[in-house]
């Protein structure tokens, strides 16, 4: 019913009280139909506007990567030996072995991003990376965010704690103690998954998080236990007392999600560095000197078969 003709019979409405009880109905009827057609035209513009921003590609094809010279790939800064910045201040490391192989086979030249655990994720998902390599755990969860390649690299939980009380089981954490994690680990998300009750003090740098253990800030510190194991062996005074927790997990490279090309090139890629051995090669050059040889057949994958 159109403004002009309602108004109308709303006036008349003085003089015949049927009608315009009659009218008072339709223009309630109106009313309804007017805010669910607001309505609806709301939640269509919503999930339009949604829809535009699934569909944005915010990452970049392998040809566009190889067409502008440059690839952006994530590493951590500050967790040697898997990426650091060495006395010189050039990036190293494990991760970072694999970065300069993965340009030169590109024929490209790399810009390292500094990325913190927590991050890692989000600087895919905008497009600030093209690769995250930063000893980059693979889990169902993360999976569904990010499109993880072949692994590189066995990997699982680990606890270290002062050698004045070695914690060898979760159990014997009391509820005074505290655990340090990483925010945005897998170490995170397994205690407070499965141990709850423990209190977790959290960081996001490494850095930071090694610096408040050292000085006894808590009881222990959970996290890769390739990383546990080597401040245990880099620092007197530390235990690993417990170097297997949960799961055995992998390590792997990341994209962004739907980046196909690029994830099918790393795929390839890391098939064929296992060809010639590559990640012993690397294992040799970055963690012999704090692992030593008894691990490295546990820690490397090659071609991204794990045994």
């Amino acid at each position: 019913m159109k403004k002009s003709i309602f108004k109308k019979f709303l006036g008349l409405a003085v003089a015949a009280s049927l009608v315009g009880a009659s009218l008072t109905g339709c223009a309630g009827k109106n009313t309804v139909k007017d805010s669910d057609n607001k309505q609806a035209a709301s939640a269509s513009e919503k999930k339009e506007v949604e829809n535009n921003t699934a569909d944005k590609k915010v990452y970049r094809t392998l040809d566009e990567i190889k067409e502008s010279g440059t690839i952006n790939i994530g590493v951590f800064s500050d967790k040697s030996p898997f990426g650091y910045v060495d006395e010189n201040g050039e990036y190293a490391g494990y991760d970072v072995y694999l970065a300069e192989r993965i340009a030169k086979d590109l024929d490209v030249k790399v810009n390292y991003v500094s990325t913190e655990a927590a991050n890692r994720i989000e600087y895919l998902q905008t497009g600030k990376v093209d690769i995250i390599l930063a000893n980059f755990t693979v889990t169902k969860e993360r999976a569904e965010e990010v499109d993880f390649a072949l692994p590189y690299m066995n990997v699982a939980l680990g606890v270290i704690s002062p050698d004045s009380r070695v914690i060898k089981s979760l159990d014997e954490v009391t509820k005074d103690d505290q655990i340090i994690v990483i925010s945005g680990t897998t170490a995170e998300t397994y205690l407070e998954k499965n141990y709850p009750d423990i209190k977790l003090q959290k960081y996001d740098a490494y850095a930071e998080a090694k610096t408040a253990f050292e000085n006894g800030n808590a009881a222990a510190w959970a996290n890769d236990n390739t990383e546990v194991i080597a401040f245990s062996l880099e620092n007197k005074g530390f235990t690993v007392g417990i170097p297997s927790l949960g799961d055995a997990d992998t390590i792997a490279p990341a994209v962004t999600k739907g980046n196909e090309s690029l994830l099918n090139w790393l795929n390839d890629e890391i098939v064929n560095l296992g060809n010639e051995k590559f990640f012993h090669a690397d294992y040799e050059a970055t963690l012999l000197d704090t692992y030593g040889a008894d691990y490295e057949d546990t820690l490397v994958v090659e071609g991204g078969k794990v045994q």
